[in-house]
């Protein structure tokens, strides 16, 4: 076979396509750095379904940015008091700061839920305010459920000396959650009513995702 050498300019343009190229055939040595430099720049924080392509141990594959930060993440608080009898009760966080998921409803259940295709570890914080008296203090003050169970439990009983009007106490937890998993904050008084104050917040993110 003889080869024929093509002057530069000798191939019509376009007329090379992607049947004309070897599966495999384009590598490093043919990808310059404009191929990223010379394209438009996003310029903001890329949407959760925004996708980088990267290699999988060695097998190119696509990856949505959702998998890398930190979504979902939320912020709910209680627009009101709200008063808790000596059982465990629910705390309606009826207000969002934002919620980028869509995963927290401030609405009916005051719950979060994961979000499909978001199984992975979290972090939760709730930033509670309490009036009343230390006869009205809580046994287990912060009571975490996930899928409707009491899960962890924050002992703020106030009663170690004194009257204690108002107090505020924070509860942390972690946990391993999987889609359509939820989450409820609920309080439970040890002797009689007391009142969880309204702006009482509640804070959660994705830390990984797995």
């Amino acid at each position: 076979m003889i080869k024929t050498t093509i002057p530069t300019g000798g191939i019509t343009a376009d007329a090379i396509n992607g049947t004309l190229i070897a599966d495999d055939a384009v590598s490093e040595e043919h990808l310059d750095a404009t191929a990223i430099t010379g394209t438009t720049a996003l310029a903001e924080t890329p949407a959760s379904t925004d996708e980088l392509l990267i290699s999988d141990g060695g097998t190119l594959k696509r990856l949505d940015f959702t998998h890398i930060y930190n979504v979902p993440s939320f912020r709910a608080t209680m627009g009101s008091d709200q008063n808790v009898a000596a059982s465990y009760t629910k705390l309606t966080f009826d207000t969002e700061t934002w919620d980028t998921a869509g995963a927290f409803d401030h609405s009916s259940n005051y719950r979060f839920t994961v979000p499909t295709g978001q199984t992975g570890k979290y972090l939760f914080t709730v930033f509670l305010n309490q009036s009343g008296t230390s006869a009205q203090g809580a046994n287990y003050h912060i009571v975490w459920y996930k899928n409707g169970s009491a899960t962890h439990y924050h002992n703020a009983n106030p009663t170690y000396g004194g009257n204690v009007s108002r107090f505020r106490v924070s509860s942390t937890i972690t946990a391993s959650l999987s889609a359509d998993d939820y989450i409820e904050v609920y309080c439970n008084g040890s002797s009689g009513n007391f009142t969880v104050q309204g702006g009482t917040e509640w804070t959660g993110f994705k830390l990984i995702g797995v």
